[in-house]
């Protein structure tokens, strides 16, 4: 067994001091009460991530306390907000045995700034909660850029790179000035608030020196206790679009014409083009529930399903924000545009207006209005899971549909199941490509099938000079792998830098390839086998 493979086994002085710091309720040891915080993704048989217990700090001191027990101790922790990163490995620890540190009982909304268009939240603050306490306060002429689904959380979603959709859902423009409690459980204020008493640490995201909010997301550096989040005016008007891309060969055109949209900034947010199996999400009255995990369909079966349903083979939300006159123009401009696709479709309904938001009533307008929900679920079968490989793509149509037609092969060949997949525009000039596989999590060939197709999927893109954007936890190894310039010297020096700041390596061992020394092997890197 290799080092980053040895298993953590809780020892009963490490429980007891955690429950001396944070009381039996909020320490969880049995397997019923574990298996709450796993990816229901998993095969259902699959222990391999396993955690040895849960713990529930409530403030940035009871972190504190947590943290230092297992720096003395040796105990390796994996915090995770709200652990609903289903799909991905969910709140599971890269090393078994490890102690999940779940921050869903620090959730308070610590501060809302009408003037500033601002709030200061705690981890476990999700967003269905962050916008119930702007709606609470008063303060409803203020929106929350959201995921799909508003049960994760405000800061977990940040840290992992997540994707909203409103404008400052593009390139991390909303999280400013975090809170981190270090691996010796000393604080850390990034930015502006490293000032005692700051005045500026929400509203500006630089400070004086390195910036280091960064290099707490997605690494196993700290853990983040308080973050601010930059909020929107709710417009004059708000007109949510679908358009449609009838035939699979006009991807590439439909690819330039959107970027040159971005460009002139008449499309902004995060605009989302899917292909016409994954568009059941949205439409499940005319696609019906998921088909990803069934047979691959054939070619003509899949353009009859999308000249059928009216979606086309390709798909795309987006939306338009601002004064009615210029949200009119910029729909024009739109359609204007789009209409150089033959036969293709720009859908606009209605435009809502500032006092017409309670009239938002389905899943994808809620969405770009800021109005968080759960609607999506309806649309995925039971026993259906899903994981994901999300590469980063220029947004150009011809590199575009050189990764498309890359995985989609992958897929096809390998695990013989429809190939899912959505486009989002994650700026100007890229895309992140989310594809991966539906599979019956009560399938154990099923599964491993999925798995294996999708590390294929991995590789071949690396092959290409494409590397995974947010990686699930069974391939973050495999992932990092792909990040080789100068010989590792990215890995490495993140390496040292891990030493630096937790030189025990308590924090997430192995969070997206970052080992600290004690586990990596042999030769000294976490390189995979």
């Amino acid at each position: 067994m290799s080092a980053r493979d040895q298993p953590y086994v809780l020892t009963a002085e490490a429980e007891r001091r955690f429950r001396e710091v944070l009381g039996d309720d909020a320490v969880v040891v049995d397997e019923e009460g574990r298996d709450a915080y796993r990816d229901p993704y998993w095969f259902h048989g699959d222990r391999t991530y396993d955690s040895s217990a849960v713990v529930y700090p409530t403030s940035t001191e009871e972190v504190q306390a947590v943290v230092r027990i297992a720096n003395e101790l040796g105990v390796p922790l994996w915090p995770s907000s709200q652990g609903r990163n289903n799909g991905y490995g969910g709140p599971s620890p890269r090393v078994a045995g490890s102690v999940l540190v779940s921050l869903r009982r620090m959730n308070r909304v610590i501060e809302i700034d009408p003037e500033l268009a601002y709030a200061v939240v705690e981890p476990g603050v999700t967003w269905m909660d962050l916008h119930q306490a702007l709606q609470d306060a008063g303060h409803d002429d203020l929106l929350v850029s959201v995921p799909d689904l508003g049960w994760g959380s405000v800061i977990g979603n940040t840290l992992d790179s997540g994707v909203t959709y409103l404008p400052l859902g593009t390139d991390f423009q909303a999280p400013t000035g975090m809170e981190v409690v270090l691996a010796d459980g000393s604080l850390l204020r990034t930015g502006m608030g490293a000032i005692p008493d700051a005045k500026s640490w929400h509203v500006y995201k630089r400070g004086l020196g390195p910036v280091l909010d960064p290099l707490f997301v997605q690494s196993n550096f700290g853990i983040v206790t308080r973050m601010g989040y930059w909020l929107m005016r709710k417009p004059e008007a708000y007109a949510p679009l679908f358009l449609t891309v009838p035939k699979d060969t006009q991807l590439e055109q439909a690819i330039d014409i959107l970027r040159e949209l971005r460009l002139d900034g008449v499309i902004r947010g995060v605009p989302v083009m899917q292909n016409t199996i994954t568009l059941s999400s949205h439409f499940p009255e005319l696609l019906g529930k998921l088909q990803g995990a069934d047979a691959t369909l054939s070619e003509d079966a899949l353009q009859e399903l999308a000249d059928v349903s009216g979606v086309g083979r390709w798909g795309m939300r987006t939306a338009v924000w601002g004064d009615p006159v210029v949200v009119a123009r910029h729909v024009e401009k739109i359609t204007e545009a789009w209409s150089a696709i033959e036969g293709a479709r720009v859908d606009h309904h209605r435009t809502f207006g500032r006092d017409e938001w309670h009239e938002i009533v389905d899943f994808v307008d809620k969405v770009q209005a800021g109005i968080p929900n759960l609607d999506m679920l309806e649309a995925l079968p039971d026993h259906i899971g899903h994981v994901g490989f999300s590469p980063a793509v220029p947004l150009v149509g011809r590199d575009v549909r050189e990764v498309v037609d890359l995985l989609e092969e992958i897929v096809v060949r390998e695990a013989g199941v429809n190939f899912v997949m959505g486009i989002c525009v994650a700026s100007e000039r890229s895309a992140l490509l989310v594809s991966g596989l539906a599979f019956d999590t009560s399938d154990e060939q099923q599964s491993a099938t999925a798995f294996s197709t999708v590390k294929s999927m991995v590789r071949a893109a690396g092959a290409l000079g494409y590397g995974e954007y947010r990686a699930h936890l069974d391939f973050m190894d495999l992932a990092a792998e792909q990040y080789s310039f100068g010989d590792f010297a990215y890995r490495r020096f993140c390496e040292r830098i891990k030493d630096a700041v937790d030189p025990n390596g308590i924090l997430a061992p192995g969070r997206h390839g970052i080992w600290p020394a004690g586990r990596r092997d042999g030769d000294g890197s976490g390189a995979v086998a």
